[in-house]
This record gives C-alpha cells, structure tokens and sequence, in this order.
C-alpha cells in the first residue's frame, strides 16, 4: 500500500527530501476514509505536515484513485536523553477562546492544520494584527471587512489567514471557507475562460463565507483578473461576507493595481506585521521546540534568536534543521555544528542587515551630497531625486514602516515615502541608467 504512495512522491521530492522525510514512514490503519500513517518522531510528523501535506494527500488520492483524510501519528514522542528547556511563560504565547482541532473541512480549504491562533506567538510585533484576526474569527463581516495584512516574508501573514479559517470552521463546520493565493486565484479564471466554465468559478467564490486570498500583491498588471476580483469583491461584501487579504506591502504600493481597488482594500482594516524583537523570537522557539516535543540547551534558542532577526519561518526553519541534526546525529550539538548547519541562513542576514543611515551615507556619496541632504527640506532635483533613491532602497533592504523611514528623512510622512518610491521604480523600469544606478549602491551595500 505505502510503496504505490510512495513512488508518486519520490517522483515530486528530491533523493535526498525523500530518504530524510519519507523512508521511514510506515502505515497504520486505512478505513476507506482515513489513513493513518506513522514516523519516527515529532520532528518528521511536523515536517512533513508542514511541507508536504498537500503533496502527501494527492498522492494517496492518486494512488487509491479515491480521496483520503491523511492523519500522521510519531512512533516517538519524547528524548529523556535530550537536555531541557525552560517552560514558556504564559503571558508571552498568545491563548484563543477555543482549542482548534483541524477537520476534514480544513483540509479542503487548503489550510495547514497547524496554523492555528494557539499556536500563532503574540508579541509587539504583531499584537495589533493578532488582536484584529481574532476579532474578525469571532464575528465574521462585522468588524472588519475587508481585513488587510501586510508585511515582509516570513513574519506571519499566511498563518493568521488560517487561523481565522480554523476557528471559523472550529465554531460552525459548515461554512464556506476558502483560502488561496491570488496566483492560484488568476490560474482558475484562466482556466475558467479556456473551458467555458466562467459560471462555476463565480460560484464557487462568490458564494464563499470567508475568502482569504494570500499575496494579493500579485493581483498587479493582470487587469482581466483585477476585473474579475473586483466583481467577486463587490458580491462578497455586498453580501455580508469575510474577506481576508495579505500582502508583502500596503495596498496603495502594490504596483498596477487598480484604485479602485486600493481603495476597497482599505475599506475595513489594514494591519502590519513587524520582524519579532529577540523576546519575541526567543518565545517563538521555545514554543515551537515544545510543539515538537524536542529539547534544547538556552543558549541554542538564545543564539538562533540573536542571529536570524527578521524572518519567522526561516527561524523556525532554522531551529527544525537544528533540531533534525541534533535527533539524527544522536550527540550534544556545538557552536560549530550550529554555524555550519546555518551557514547559508547566517550569510544570508549578514547581507541584509543594512541600516537607514548606511544607506544615506552611502547614497550622499555616490551624489557627492553631504548627510545634511538627506534630511534636508530642500527640493532642488539633485538633491530630491538622490533622496528619494535612498527613500527606495530603506523600503527594499530595511524592515523599518513607512513612518519609521519618513522620520529618518526629516520628518517626510508616509505619502511622501510611497511617492519616492513609486517614482524610483518607475524611473527604474523606464532608463536603464537610473536602474544600473541603485542596483550598484544596493550591492555595494549588501558586500
């Protein structure tokens, strides 16, 4: 049974993804409805949910030409060898009203079981986005609708979407709940067209209770899908239904996007996801190596959260390979192990931790400016146009708000961040003299 399941995988992983995750996996128990299949630990059961649960799932649906609720169960779930960790304290992990147990209802969404407000770390960050999605939980389309969430890679978005999809279908198991990517979303009214099928994909969303859509950013310069969406937008909410909405930036930055659309994006309420202070960090690992049931010194967790800043799933991505080497090599872990294991991940931060000032240091001279400049009110263009460059590249390479990078530059507000840089990326796609420009001082800042 497992070897036809496995043979479709090892088609779509690579040798090595499949002898690490897959190799060991056995089956449980099959009832017609739901497989159950067993690994050697929490640390592979995470994994694989994490990773490849949607690929796990069509594989056993290919392979029994019939769908399946796949539930994955570890062979073993403690290490008394392993050293241990303090608990968390309870005010630092965020607690929901109500525990969610995934459903078949959320498979089908398209959700990851695990993404749920209990498992979702509250600190200053994000405490204002969490608080909003879990009032928008509790009482879809009558708070705020549409619900807009932005910030960079990483810092959450995708798992506060799916929390509110969790505990929506954890309160009422029949309701409607869609998530996708708006990639996915362009593909199927693609598709919709080419087979005459227009009617059924208008259904399906137009009808939906909540419509989360992810990366709505990539709506951008497709104005047939815009066209689309505006539709389904305007249905939805007519009808008093959730929409939910994530991005990698605020609505009225997202290139080409309609203004009617921005301004309906901005109807409800917009919040944004900040990178996590080491506290933050430090609870976010401790809390995921709970969940994995796996324990580690402090000093491994207070160093992966000292190193890797501004992205949360490349820490915990970090603390699972950690981890993996920590199960499989079977010995204490050292600072060497850690620094070869995350060599790729620690270069990577080292490139992209570059500071407002550095950029305007760096920016006044390339123009041969003085520092003064660069906060200065003065708008004569050889100094207006060498600011607003250094305007567009705080926004590409710090994580710093708009308001945080308009206060650097003299008290500019956020309107006129947005404006330097659209303008900049507009200048950039038009004269290649401008765009060989800033794509030299950006890699001089990230050596």
């Amino acid at each position: 049974m497992w070897g036809a399941i496995a043979a479709l995988i090892a088609l779509r992983v690579s040798e090595d993804g499949f002898q690490r995750w897959f190799s060991e996996v056995e089956v449980v128990s099959d009832d017609g409805s739901t497989l159950t299949l067993s690994v050697p630990n929490p640390i592979h059961k995470f994994f694989i949910e994490s990773n490849y649960l949607p690929l796990l799932q069509g594989a056993v649906a290919e392979a029994f030409d019939a769908s399946r609720q796949v539930k994955i169960s570890a062979r073993q779930s403690d290490d008394s060898d392993a050293p241990s960790t303090e608990p968390l304290p309870a005010s630092t992990v965020s607690k929901n009203l109500r525990s969610e147990r995934p459903t078949a209802g959320m498979v089908s969404a398209g959700m990851n079981p695990r993404n749920t407000f209990d498992s979702f770390v509250v600190g200053s960050n994000n405490q204002f986005a969490y608080a909003a999605a879990l009032a928008v939980a509790q009482s879809p389309a009558k708070t705020y609708n549409p619900y807009f969430i932005y910030g960079g890679s990483g810092l959450g978005k995708t798992h506060l979407l799916q929390a509110i999809g969790h505990h929506v279908l954890a309160a009422r198991k029949t309701a409607k709940v869609i998530y996708l990517s708006s990639e996915q979303f362009t593909n199927e009214f693609i598709d919709a067209i080419q087979h005459g099928t227009l009617f059924k994909f208008r259904k399906k969303y137009r009808q939906a209770d909540i419509l989360m859509i992810d990366d709505i950013q990539f709506l951008g310069g497709k104005e047939r899908s815009q066209e689309e969406f505006f539709h389904t937008f305007n249905s939805l909410h007519d009808g008093h239904k959730q929409i939910i909405l994530s991005s990698d930036r605020p609505a009225s930055e997202i290139e080409k996007l309609e203004q009617r659309l921005v301004s309906r994006f901005e109807w409800g309420m917009t919040a944004e996801l900040q990178p996590p202070d080491m506290e933050t960090r430090i609870a976010i690992l401790k809390s995921k190596a709970a969940n994995l049931e796996i324990r580690l010194e402090s000093w491994v967790i207070d160093f992966l959260a000292e190193k890797i800043r501004n992205n949360v799933r490349r820490l915990e991505g970090a603390l699972m390979r950690v981890a993996s080497y920590s199960s499989l090599s079977g010995r204490q872990i050292t600072r060497e192990d850690i620094e070869n294991l995350l060599r790729d991940i620690f270069q990577e931060q080292a490139r992209r931790a570059v500071t407002i000032d550095q950029i305007q240091r760096k920016v006044a001279e390339t123009f041969d400016l003085r520092i003064a400049d660069m906060t200065s009110k003065r708008r004569l263009a050889s100094i207006a146009f060498p600011r607003q460059i250094a305007m567009f590249l705080s926004r590409e390479l710090t994580n710093s708000t708009l308001a945080e990078i308009g206060d650097s530059f003299g008290g500019k507000d956020h309107g006129t961040v947005i404006h330097a840089c659209k303008l900049i990326k507009r200048r950039m796609g038009e004269d290649e003299r401008t765009r060989h420009m800033v794509h030299s001082i950006e890699t001089q800042l990230q050596r």
